[in-house]
């Protein structure tokens, strides 16, 4: 996807655009560094650029970067660790974006934020839409869910993309943890009743890029008075199909293997959420259906295994 992207960015006649890209040495930061360079100017900070706890910090920010796009990843996202503090989950999760919303919506900058399966309870027989009834069940969702509705009153130029399960091959995450004990352990027991899509942060960089370009060729100049092209809101943004984290787990461990790295671990037992209490609860089903996304902007998804081997080819090279 990357590629087409470019291919389209070269062709544009676009204006140069400047975008303001918060937590860039995250995960899914790093990747979009470099997908929406293809765009324009990139200034891309971090938490010691700006302190996303600080209002006044955003406000400041913004009004020297002046840019046409706010791209928000930055996040508190140690779930459990949000349990014990709450306030600071709040200021970073929901007021921050707020921040960054009524900020891009005086200077009629698009905001692109991203957002979780964990707005939802998990209850649900099937895949969530965007228009089913959030619940959350725990401080990083009631928070996350509060900056999606905070942003939605602020500045009606956004993006919301809901993504679950986000991996890469850079940062920390479930797949490079489960490398690393499968490494070191003969038998590893991990959760078999939670669904949901392991998805590539590189996944979601590329098509972020690619929508922003959309919304910019169908408003190059806004203004606060101009009409809204109607592919502003919220989307589902996961990879294709759904397994569990124990599915999950063995398909990492298979494709490491292949890629000749060492593993010890000879079983992967599956075992109930149960069994494994955490202070914040998750969602025993986080499968997000994106039919609206595919649509709007003429997608069509890969697979969850593809991103995963994508990245084990990247890890394995290491």
């Amino acid at each position: 996807m990357t590629k087409s992207v470019m291919d389209m960015a070269s062709n544009s006649s676009l204006p140069t655009c400047r975008i303001l890209l918060t937590g860039k040495n995250g995960q899914l930061g790093f990747e979009l560094q470099r997908s929406l360079s293809v765009l324009g100017t990139v200034i891309a900070v971090d938490r010691d650029d700006c302190d996303l706890s600080d209002p006044e910090a955003i406000r400041a920010l913004v009004a020297k970067v002046q840019p046409h796009v706010i791209v928000n990843p930055a996040a508190h996202t140690a779930v459990d660790k949000a349990e014990s503090e709450p306030e600071l989950a709040h200021a970073i999760n929901s007021i921050a974006p707020q921040i960054f919303a009524e900020e891009a919506a005086k200077i009629g900058a698009l905001l692109v934020h991203y957002s979780t399966d964990y707005v939802f309870d998990g209850t649900k027989d099937g895949w969530y839409s965007e228009t089913d009834t959030p619940n959350p069940q725990s401080v990083y969702g009631k928070t996350k869910l509060a900056g999606e509705l905070a942003i939605a009153t602020a500045n009606p130029r956004h993006l919301i993309f809901r993504t679950s399960w986000v991996f890469g091959a850079h940062g920390a995450n479930f797949m490079k943890t489960i490398l690393r004990l499968a490494g070191d352990r003969e038998e590893l027991k991990i959760i078999a009743d939670q669904h949901g899509a392991p998805t590539a942060a590189s996944l979601l960089a590329d098509v972020t890029a690619h929508a922003i370009r959309q919304i910019l060729v169908a408003e190059p100049s806004p203004t606060l008075d101009s009409p809204l092209p109607n592919l502003y809101g919220t989307y589902h943004l996961v990879a294709g199909g759904s397994t569990t984290w124990h599915g999950y787990a063995q398909t990492v461990v298979e494709l490491a293997k292949s890629a000749g790295i060492a593993i010890k671990a000879a079983q992967i037992l599956p075992i109930p959420a149960s069994a494994y209490p955490l202070p914040a609860a998750r969602p025993a089903n986080s499968q997000l259906n994106t039919q609206k996304l595919q649509a709007a902007f003429g997608l069509c998804l890969p697979d969850w295994q593809t991103g995963v081997a994508q990245v084990m080819t990247i890890l394995s090279e290491k």
